[in-house]
């Protein structure tokens, strides 16, 4: 879908880190985790691409105004690193953004009976918290984020209330355990070494090691990889991805936008 949202609130949640809630159409409230949108920030031709953003949550709010009916809202949680979301930082309440979505492919939430195990990097947290609401439903679930500093750790009290065990690494030690939120999901699986479910979004070098992690251990894994795209539809393949099978006689892209952002690990070449 293509449709004008107003800004409903947009704070910074972190040093550099923004939340942003917007109206959105009925039909939105059927998002899957890990599905993304394709922003427009302005109106005017610079920046002339869309930005793709991860959906952080989808629910109802209600009008300030008397007798209103509840009305759907989706949120996004971002980073300023650039123009764009430089202008995205700057809107305020009653602004409009052109979206484009729910685009892409989004988690399978996998067996019942499976330990859910989610790890995020810094803005990587925000396509996962859509999907722990739903995850928490059925099984257990444990975070593990991940960071440089304490100002990577985003929103770790939201999914505290959903019920979720929280687990933190920063690689300075100035919030949780010092080093790498990969060590730490290691550390966990070494102390119970029952099926569980991997999903992940991050760093690119995060999710290679994540994937290793999953391959030895013989883990179910999905990732959400993050992509340079155009269109958000397949169109411009700019954001492909190698596959598994992928070598220079035989090549085997992806496209990030349509055949993901999710993948099972096990479908993309890792590096070594």
């Amino acid at each position: 879908m293509q449709f004008k949202s107003m800004i409903l609130a947009n704070a910074e949640v972190s040093p550099g880190y923004w939340r942003m809630r917007m109206t959105a159409p009925p039909e939105f409230a059927a998002a899957q985790p890990g599905q993304f949108v394709m922003v427009r920030v302005n109106s005017a031709i610079d920046p002339l691409l869309r930005r793709p953003f991860g959906i952080f949550d989808v629910g109802t709010y209600v009008p300030a105004h008397s007798g209103a009916q509840p009305q759907p809202y989706l949120e996004m949680l971002y980073r300023v690193v650039g123009k764009g979301t430089a202008m995205l930082s700057e809107l305020h309440e009653t602004d409009l953004l052109d979206i484009l979505g729910p685009l892409g492919k989004g988690f399978d939430l996998g067996p019942l009976e499976e330990e859910k195990l989610i790890v995020g990097g810094g803005v990587g947290l925000a396509p996962l918290y859509l999907l722990a609401k739903e995850l928490v439903r059925q099984s257990r679930v444990r975070l593990f984020a991940g960071g440089r500093t304490r100002d990577d750790i985003l929103c770790i009290t939201e999914f505290e209330r959903l019920g979720v065990e929280c687990y933190v690494a920063t690689e300075d030690g100035s919030l949780g355990e010092r080093g790498l939120v990969t060590e730490a999901l290691e550390k966990r699986l070494d102390l119970d070494a029952g099926n569980a479910s991997i999903f992940a979004c991050g760093p690119h070098g995060m999710l290679n090691a994540v994937a290793a992690i999953a391959a030895r251990r013989a883990l179910s894994c999905q990732v959400s990889l993050e992509g340079y795209m155009a269109c958000g539809m397949g169109a411009c393949l700019g954001c492909v991805t190698p596959g598994h099978h992928h070598s220079p006689e035989t090549p085997d892209y992806r496209c990030v936008c349509t055949d993901g952002p999710v993948f099972d690990s096990v479908d993309l070449k890792w590096g070594a």
